[in-house]
């Protein structure tokens, strides 16, 4: 009979943005039951929406939340220690007051002396505190291989060209993303420490939020550039029986359209159109005569209706075929319903990951960051298309309308469908076995540390 395993202690430390949180919270909550008792660490606005979702999950998972502390400002009262909140404005202040909490967080690892650290991108002092204490340290990585390759690509051999031509980025795109890199987040040309030192930090292996169907040439390029050995955790997509019977009235409502008919209109929780660009996509939605639903959100603060941002009767005309919901909607149960037969989206790693793991083509309209990277990997993939834009990244009404008929309405679509359908097995088909490599991975890092103590 074969011993059970003792269990290891591992503190888990994201940043503090909601699309770092909760893939970091679905990592916990898969690490817990293979024998590892989870410290989760974050803010107390992100740890109360953490301890809504862990009310509803399953007693056998081991996660004790840890509560960090930020630096108090008058402009950043503890409501704004998330980027789901903070003004738009007050981002960079959020991200200043974030790395001066690095006091705080070596209290917190110095009292509980876990067996590991899971940290993030945007803490590699993490590592460096870890490490002074006899901690290995892991980093795990929350936007997928090809951003982060083509990144690390770019400091290492910025005078080559990236190696996989699908992925690029447009004019417009790539000063936006210097633009983030370089002045935003305060990365230095010239020092690879503050550009690339989260990975160089982590302990022998690097998890990464995606799959190799998906990802598996860009994990192989990563794991050169980074002299790391890549290991993907899984799609990391919420399965929670407590959202059955819940927001009865849009299942109710898809129900009642037909296989593949409607489109699902999200831009993750972070991002904020403006006000033309919420008028051109409801022109696109108009003239492409689908049903739809469609989440809109507005900057923290901002006190808007949607007939502002419309054109005028749009909501009379459409209120048939059409579902407007403000702030939030359950996104892997539309996903899920088999009337939806595509997603236009921003192309946020984990809103990707989850259309393609419900087999639903996207149409990739990505706004900044990682996500354009992310639009050339499904385009890539076979599994969606992009909105044309101009060269300043603008789009017009006919450009939407244009997207959502290849995809929905003409054949084009079958082909998309079938694609994604396809995908959508193999990463169901990776899942389990990727998050058992992971946890032996893990594992075996906190063993050999152990014996070279």
């Amino acid at each position: 009979m074969e011993a059970k395993q003792a269990n290891l202690s591992i503190l888990m430390f994201p940043w503090i943005g909601h699309g770092h949180v909760f893939p970091y919270l679905e990592l916990a909550k898969n690490l817990s039951t293979h024998n590892f008792d989870i410290f989760f660490c974050s803010t107390a606005v992100n740890l109360s929406s953490v301890n809504d979702v862990l009310a509803n999950t399953s007693s056998s998972v081991s996660i004790q939340l840890v509560e960090l502390h930020l630096p108090s400002a008058p402009e950043l009262p503890p409501c704004y220690h998330t980027t789901k909140n903070a003004p738009p404005h007050l981002l960079p202040k959020l991200h200043e007051a974030f790395q001066m909490s690095n006091s705080s967080f070596s209290d917190i690892i110095t009292s509980l002396n876990p067996d590991m650290l899971i940290y993030d991108g945007f803490q590699p002092w993490a590592a460096k505190i870890a490490s002074s204490l006899g901690i290995p340290a892991v980093h795990f990585a929350t936007a997928g291989a090809v951003p982060y390759s083509f990144y690390f690509h770019s400091f290492i051999s910025a005078t080559s060209a990236f190696p996989y031509e699908e992925i690029y980025l447009r004019d417009y795109e790539r000063k936006a993303y210097e633009t983030m890199v370089f002045s935003d987040l305060g990365v230095k040309k010239n020092d690879l420490d503050s550009a690339i030192g989260h990975f160089t930090l982590s302990c022998d292996v690097v998890l990464v939020k995606t799959c190799r169907a998906i990802e598996g040439k860009y994990m192989d390029y990563l794991s050169v550039l980074c002299k790391k050995k890549l290991v993907p955790v899984g799609p990391l997509v919420t399965h929670s029986n407590s959202e059955e019977g819940k927001h009865a009235e849009i299942v109710e409502w898809l129900s009642q359209k037909n296989k593949f008919s409607t489109v699902f209109i999200s831009f993750g929780s972070e991002n904020y159109l403006s006000k033309d660009q919420m008028v051109e996509i409801a022109k696109g939605l108009e003239a492409s005569d689908v049903n739809f639903i469609w989440v809109v959100r507005f900057p923290p603060g901002e006190r808007v209706s949607i007939e502002e941002v419309v054109p005028k009767g749009f909501l009379d005309r459409v209120q048939d075929r059409g579902m407007i919901l403000q702030g939030w909607a359950p996104q892997t149960q539309i996903l899920a319903h088999p009337s939806t037969g595509a997603f236009l989206s921003h192309c946020g790693m984990s809103s990707i990951i989850e259309s393609i793991y419900f087999g639903v083509p996207v149409i990739a309209m990505p706004l900044k960051l990682d996500q354009p990277f992310n639009a050339r990997l499904v385009v890539e993939a076979g599994v969606g298309i992009e909105v044309k834009r101009d060269e300043n990244g603008g789009f017009g009404g006919a450009d939407v309308a244009d997207a959502i008929n290849k995809v929905i309405v003409k054949e084009t679509g079958e082909d998309i469908r079938l694609k994604a359908a396809e995908l959508s097995e193999k990463m169901k088909n990776e899942e389990e076995d990727a998050i058992n490599e992971a946890a032996d991975q893990l594992r075996r890092v906190c063993m050999e540390h152990k014996q070279q103590k």
